[in-house]
């Protein structure tokens, strides 16, 4: 038998046809699998531990899908559109990624039967854009006046964290994200909302602070509150009053020389501190450590030094304080100080942390959440991250649509509708999105210990019999009203997880041959 000449290094593998199309849609299969068990109120979590030992515990699915290492390039995509939906609006992660992967479940049959790769993603298309205009039309619009406003973003709020860690007390971190976002006053600009872990209590301790809150230390002796701030926030170095004897090679012949070097290094420290002094400040922010010397000379003056702001802590302070962050001090007119009604030292728990308040951004705010161990923590700080990013993208675009399966069921069914007017092929691919779209009320009703054939054929009666608010009573395990329990959406996240999730499948069903190239010659 004659082989034909190949292109490839020696070593590189070359998968073409239905070997192609097996293994990309395998793997993508197989991410949806993984993350099919963390999805709605009753889902499950994972364990990751890192290869250092690390252990995160989380059910969400960007996370999951972030701290895995993948070979199978298709898997890579679906978690790339899981890393896009949580950077876009925050949540839904793991729909795209349940939903692209029960879409390729459902084109497997259809390649088995020699249909064309174009023709699925034609009905496809087709079965999208119904599944939007079914999804417009069950939307509506909230912006009318505040108190409906609030209402809506608490149960929108309240919906996103019934998946999360903190459900048992989706109220009270609910109402904390609902006054976090509407202190922002529509900007969206989630830098002056601030989260802080401690450690200790229990969740239902955790609150919400007016204003923002540093984990630091003020000086040794420095007044403890001050009124009417005005903060010099700088990033430059305070730690030059000693020799650095590792930095400096010195060579004197008497140890008063030596005495000499280190009162002009100490004079040069204290012109430093003066000029800070003179810019009329009574509280000065580094970003830096700041040594006895310059500690001693600013509790002298009556001014309060806090050393070490992170710079993390340093930028969101110079936004939140509307002040500039400075490396010289030879111009006090030029720089603009940050202001701020109050600061003042007070107790979390046993730490002593500094509050601000009064600051020039007036939506600036804390979030101060408490637990048991520092995972529960972090993921309650993933869970507030999305339910604040959802209600940012809420606020911007203020329509909302019910949960609970409803909308997908009501997408099924518009595609069903026009697939049945839809001659040729086409049809069977958008009856096939119609089953994919149907997965997703199934697996919450999976995830919850339910049968979830009965639930979601029942659904489908309600819907078909005009009960259109119709969707899956998690807690009783039956079809309940959605509007009277008040279980809603935001449109633009599910808007975005039908869009994102039927691209990656789009993309991933349209590859014929995949090449993987030949790793690379280790020396010995």
């Amino acid at each position: 038998m004659q082989v034909g000449p190949s292109v490839l290094n020696a070593g590189a593998q070359d998968y073409k046809g239905s070997d192609a199309k097996m293994s990309i849609i395998v793997g993508a299969m197989a991410v949806s699998d993984l993350v099919k068990s963390t999805l709605g109120p009753k889902g499950m979590d994972k364990i990751l531990q890192s290869q250092s030992g690390d252990v995160t515990v989380t059910n969400d699915g960007a996370t999951i899908l972030k701290r895995l290492t993948l070979d199978n390039p298709a898997a890579k995509i679906l978690v790339d559109i899981s890393k896009t939906q949580d950077e876009e609006v925050g949540d839904g992660t793991t729909t795209v990624c349940i939903l692209a992967g029960s879409l390729l479940a459902e084109a497997d049959p259809l390649l088995s039967q020699r249909m064309h790769p174009q023709t699925i993603i034609a009905g496809w298309r087709l079965a999208v854009n119904a599944a939007k205009q079914a999804l417009e039309g069950a939307a509506w619009d909230f912006n009318e006046n505040p108190e409906a406003m609030r209402s809506m973003l608490f149960k929108i709020a309240k919906t996103t964290l019934s998946s999360k860690i903190v459900h048992n007390e989706h109220d009270l971190f609910a109402n904390i994200c609902v006054d976090a976002v509407l202190r922002l006053k529509g900007s969206g600009n989630l830098e002056n909302i601030q989260i802080l872990k401690k450690c200790g209590a229990s969740m239902r301790d955790s609150f919400l602070s007016e204003g923002f809150i540093l984990d630091k230390k003020i000086g040794v002796g420095q007044p403890k509150r001050v009124q009417n701030a005005k903060i010099l926030i700088a990033n430059t170095p305070m730690d030059t009053d000693k020799i650095k004897i590792y930095g400096a090679k010195v060579k004197v012949d008497s140890i008063s020389k030596v005495a000499e070097i280190e009162q002009a290094e100490l004079d040069k420290m204290l012109a430093k501190c003066k000029k800070i002094a003179d810019h009329g400040i009574n509280v000065f922010i580094n970003r830096q450590l700041i040594y006895n010397k310059p500690e001693q000379f600013f509790t002298d003056k009556g001014i309060m030094s806090i050393e070490h702001a992170d710079f993390d802590g340093i930028e969101r302070l110079s936004s939140v304080l509307g002040g500039e962050i400075v490396s010289t001090f030879d111009h006090p007119e030029l720089v603009k100080l940050g202001r701020c009604e109050l600061i003042e030292e007070i107790m979390i728990g046993e730490d002593r942390l500094i509050q601000f308040t009064g600051c020039a951004a007036g939506e600036a705010c804390t979030i101060v959440l408490r637990g048991a161990s520092m995972q529960l923590l972090d993921e309650a700080e993933r869970s507030l991250h999305d339910a604040l990013c959802v209600l940012k993208t809420v606020v911007k675009d203020p329509r909302a649509i019910y949960g609970g399966g409803c909308s997908e069921v009501l997408m099924a069914e518009a595609v069903d509708a026009l697939a049945k007017q839809t001659p040729g092929k086409k049809s069977l691919a958008m009856e096939a999105f119609a089953r994919a779209l149907r997965t997703l009320p199934k697996t919450i009703a999976e995830n919850g210990g339910y049968d979830s054939t009965e639930l979601v054929t029942q659904l489908r009666a309600a819907h078909n019999s005009g009960k259109a608010t119709a969707g899956l009573d998690m807690v009783r395990g039956e079809i309940g009203d959605m509007k009277a329990m008040g279980i809603c959406e935001s449109f633009r996240v599910k808007s975005q997880s039908l869009v994102s999730a039927a691209e990656a499948a789009e993309m991933i069903l349209r590859v014929d041959e995949v090449i993987t190239c030949a790793p690379r010659q280790r020396s010995e």
